[in-house]
C-alpha cells in the first residue's frame, strides 16, 4: 500500500504548490502588474514616477505627485489563451498511454479590479500625503475540462490574493520625495486534481496486477478526486523614493516586502473506491502550509524631450526564489509531505512613451520582457509559463479638471512551454505528461480618475 499512502501523504502538497504556481497570464509566475490603466497601457515603464493614485501600493513616494484628493478604479480583463498537444503513460509504460483530451481553452477572461485614493495634506502637515488601496497583485485562475489527459496533475486552480494598503509619504526637500506603506494581504486558494485510485490499488498490491487483464483494479478506471481550500492573512510593507531633481527628469525606486502566509485549509476526497471507504488516510481533513508572496524591487525612470514628449523606463526583479519548497503539516503539527519548488528570481525590463496631443488627449505605448521563473525540470500544466513579450497602446482622455478616462490594450506572445514529467510515487504521481503548450494573452484595461 506504500502507492496509496504517497498519494495520500502528499495530495494536500501538491494541491498548495498548485496554488502557487496557478497559471496567469498578467506576467510571470503568479504575479499581476495591473494596478493601472495608465500604466498598462505603456507596459509598466515609468510605473512609480507617474501622476497615478496606484502608487498608493506601487510606490508611496511618488503620491506626492498629486496635490489634490483623487480617487481612482482601474478594471483590466486577462484573456489567457492555452492550447496543449502532448500525452502521458501509466507507471511509464509504453503499453498504458493515457485517455482523455487536450483539456480545452484554461484561462476564461478574468476581471482584475483595483481602486486607490490619495489624500494630500495641508497646513501644519503641508508636504504630507496619505492614502489607501485595494488590488490584486498576485493569482488568477485556471479550469481545464474533467477527463483531460494531464487530469491527474490539474484541473481547476483558484487563487485569490488581495492587498489592503495603507501608505504615507513626506515631500523631504522639493523635488524630493520618501514613502511607506503596510499591506494587510488575504490569501484564498481552491484547488482540484483528479485521482488514478485504479493505478494505486494494483500497484500497491503488485505493479504487474495493473496490465493483468483479470485484475479487477486498473489504471484510469478508478479515479476519484481531491479539492483542497486554503486562507490566511499576513502582513507586509512596501518603501519608496522619488528623486525630480525638474520638470523634465523622474526617478523611483520601490520595494515590496515579500509577505509570509500560514494557509489553514481542508482536503475533501471524492469517490474514493469502496475497498479504501474504511481507510482513515483518506478522509477529510485539516492541514497546513506556508505560503509566500515574494519581494518586488522595481527602478524607473521618466524623462521629458519636450512638454509633450516623454519617454518612461523599468527595471523589476521579483524574488521568486524564495519559494524554495512547500512543507505540509497536519493541524497536529506532523509533516505530511514536502513539495520541491525550484523557481528563479526573474528580470521584468520595458520602455515606453507619452505624446500628448491636446490638453484633451494623450496617447502612449510601450514594449516588455518579462522572464519566466519556472524551468523545463519543474513546470506543471498549473503554470504553462515561459518568457514573453509584452506589447502595448493606450490613451487618456480628461474630460474635464476634475474627470479624467483611461484605456489600454496589450498582447502577451508567450514563448511555447514545455511539460516533461516523470513518475513520481513519493508525490503521488504515477503518470507521465509530456508535451508542449502553445499560449498568448489579451488585457483589456478601463479606468476612471477624480480629482477634488
Amino acid at each position: 500500500m506504500s502507492h496509496i499512502r504517497s498519494i495520500r501523504a502528499s495530495a494536500l502538497a501538491l494541491a498548495v504548490l498548485g496554488a502557487l504556481v496557478a497559471g496567469q497570464a498578467g506576467a510571470t509566475g503568479f504575479q499581476l502588474r495591473e494596478q493601472s490603466v495608465k500604466n498598462l497601457g505603456k507596459s509598466n515603464a515609468g510605473s512609480i514616477v507617474g501622476k497615478d493614485a496606484s502608487n498608493v501600493s506601487l510606490n508611496p513616494a511618488a503620491m506626492t505627485n498629486l496635490d489634490k484628493n483623487t480617487f481612482q478604479a482601474d478594471i483590466t480583463v486577462i484573456d489567457l489563451t492555452a492550447d496543449f498537444t502532448g500525452s502521458g503513460r501509466v507507471l511509464g509504460s509504453p503499453a498504458a498511454p493515457l485517455s482523455g483530451g487536450n483539456g480545452g481553452d484554461p484561462g476564461d477572461p478574468t476581471v482584475v479590479p483595483n481602486m486607490a485614493a490619495v489624500f494630500p495634506l495641508h497646513g501644519a502637515l503641508e508636504g504630507m500625503t496619505i492614502g489607501a488601496s485595494v488590488g490584486a497583485p498576485f493569482g488568477l485562475k485556471t479550469e481545464y475540462e474533467p477527463g483531460w489527459v494531464g487530469r491527474y496533475r490539474a484541473l481547476t486552480s483558484d487563487v485569490k490574493v488581495v492587498d489592503l494598503t495603507l501608505s504615507v509619504a513626506f515631500k523631504a526637500t522639493d523635488g524630493v520625495s520618501i514613502g511607506a506603506g503596510l499591506i494587510y494581504e488575504r490569501a484564498d486558494v481552491t484547488l482540484s486534481k483528479a485521482i488514478d485510485f485504479g493505478t494505486a490499488i494494483c500497484a500497491a498490491s503488485n505493479p504487474a496486477n495493473c496490465f493483468n487483464p483479470a485484475y479487477p483494479f486498473k489504471p484510469q478506471q478508478l479515479d476519484g478526486a481531491f479539492e483542497v481550500s486554503g486562507s490566511d492573512s499576513a502582513l507586509g510593507y512596501v518603501i519608496g523614493a522619488q528623486v525630480a531633481p525638474n520638470d523634465k527628469l523622474a526617478i523611483g525606486f520601490s520595494h515590496r516586502s515579500e509577505i509570509k502566509h500560514d494557509l489553514k485549509g481542508t482536503l475533501d476526497f471524492q469517490n474514493v473506491p469502496a475497498i479504501l471507504g474504511a481507510d482513515p488516510r483518506f478522509k477529510d481533513g485539516d492541514g497546513g502550509a506556508r505560503l509566500v508572496t515574494p519581494a518586488v524591487t522595481t527602478l524607473s525612470v521618466k524623462y521629458g524631450f519636450t512638454d509633450a514628449f516623454r519617454v518612461m523606463a523599468d527595471f523589476q526583479e521579483t524574488g521568486w526564489s524564495s519559494l524554495k519548497d512547500v512543507t505540509i503539516k497536519r493541524d497536529t503539527g506532523t509533516v505530511v509531505g514536502s513539495e520541491p519548488f525550484e523557481w528563479d528570481d526573474t528580470k521584468f525590463i520595458s520602455i515606453g512613451a507619452e505624446f500628448d496631443i491636446s490638453d484633451a488627449f494623450t496617447l502612449r505605448g510601450g514594449v516588455a520582457q518579462d522572464e519566466s521563473p519556472t524551468n523545463d525540470s519543474h513546470r506543471t500544466p498549473r503554470l504553462p509559463d515561459a518568457d514573453r513579450m509584452l506589447y502595448s497602446i493606450g490613451a487618456t482622455w480628461n474630460m474635464s479638471e476634475s474627470m479624467s478616462i483611461d484605456a489600454a490594450f496589450q498582447r502577451i506572445n508567450i514563448d511555447n512551454p514545455t511539460i516533461n514529467l516523470p513518475v513520481d510515487a513519493a508525490a503521488g504521481n504515477t503518470s507521465t505528461l509530456v508535451g508542449e503548450f502553445d499560449g498568448h494573452a489579451n488585457l483589456f484595461g478601463l479606468s476612471m480618475q477624480y480629482r477634488f
